[in-house]
């Protein structure tokens, strides 16, 4: 087997090791817990008083 041919097969290793630890790293830390919130979160209106941080207009800002 010629010597290129071996630094890829470990080259090809070496990435896989890394993809399966990212993959392990996102799922252990909740990357997927919600899935739906920031494609809804989207759809909401930044000024809307009910979000959460939110504060409610006064008469003088509407």
């Amino acid at each position: 087997m010629s010597a290129t041919l071996l630094f890829l097969f470990v080259l090809t290793g070496i990435f896989v090791v890394l993809l399966i630890a990212g993959i392990l790293w996102s799922i252990k830390s909740g990357q997927f817990e919600d899935m739906e919130g920031p494609a809804e979160r989207i759809l909401m209106d930044d000024d809307d008083p009910r979000l959460p941080g939110r504060k409610p207009l006064s008469r003088d800002e509407e």
